[in-house]
């Protein structure tokens, strides 16, 4: 029997000659399209803008008012977020029950969704006997600055769920099987051995979860309006400052926040690669 049958398959070096090198720039031309493209629209919104524009964003009480109520709306909800996001992230990455694959679905589902839909659902939900019911508690939701987390929550929750449930997916069972063979419960192996381990995904849920929080409008435009000093947030500020013609003005809140979004996935990247 010739034993070359069993043995590991020789690996070959990459093709690095004028094909490889033709087909690398090939795909790398995507890229760069791609990017300049994105720094075409942006570099133009730097040119339109002017000093007075940027002055006006940065001493203006109404959009001062409305970063106030996005930064602390969105803190809640990372908060909230991620209240949910590791139970739920620990449960469907480590345990298989009857319409797991469904459940798994339905998690993901405010991703593909339009956030408009959930603006629109939450409206409906809250004219059924329940949300009624609710709002009569003193709960009240509906154009109230609750309703602004409410909405966050409900379409930024799930990015936080999926990156926490691809940590612990990427954490060894086994890890936590020993901790219980030396003495650990169940529960003290998750927070213990699991929960230290997922910490960098933890983290980078609670990222992704507030930049999309911070950004969405569609759903409270819907859901909470839009009335200055009470309901106004940095998305809804672009709106209502290009509604009236203040395309400047709009235009340095949407820088604004493309900085503060930039920011936050550089620190994504840099969680990342540690974690890796």
């Amino acid at each position: 029997m010739n034993p070359s049958l069993f043995s590991e398959p020789r690996t070959t070096a990459p093709v690095t000659g004028l094909h490889g090198r033709l087909f690398a720039a090939s795909m790398l031309a995507f890229v760069g399209l791609f990017v300049l493209g994105l720094l075409a629209l942006f570099i133009a919104d730097v040119s339109y803008i002017n000093i007075q524009a940027v002055a006006e964003v940065l001493r203006a009480p109404e959009i001062r008012a409305a970063l106030w109520l996005s930064a602390w709306t969105s803190a809640v909800t990372v908060a909230i977020g991620l209240l949910f996001a590791v139970p739920m992230g620990y449960a469907l990455s480590r345990y298989r029950f009857p319409g797991h694959a469904v459940v798994d679905s339905i998690v993901d589902l405010p991703i593909i969704l339009p956030p408009l839909v959930v603006g629109l659902s939450l409206l409906v939900f809250f004219q059924t006997d329940v949300g009624r019911w609710i709002e009569a508690t003193g709960m009240k939701f509906v154009f109230q600055c609750k309703g602004i987390v409410l909405c966050q929550v409900l379409v930024s929750a799930s990015f936080g769920i999926r990156a926490v449930k691809l940590t612990f997916d990427g954490i060894d069972p086994r890890i936590e099987h020993v901790a219980m063979t030396l003495g650990c419960t169940r529960a003290g192996a998750f927070f213990r051995v699991a929960l230290p381990m997922a910490r960098r995904g933890i983290i980078v849920g609670g990222i992704l979860i507030w930049t999309r929080a911070f950004g969405i409008f569609g759903p409270l435009m819907v859901f909470v309006g839009a009335v200055r000093f009470r309901t106004e947030v940095l998305p809804t500020t672009i709106y209502l400052e290009q509604s009236v013609g203040r395309i400047e003005v709009a235009l340095a809140v949407a820088i604004l926040m493309l900085v503060l979004a930039a920011v936050a996935l550089v620190a994504v990247r840099i969680v990342g690669l540690g974690q890796r």
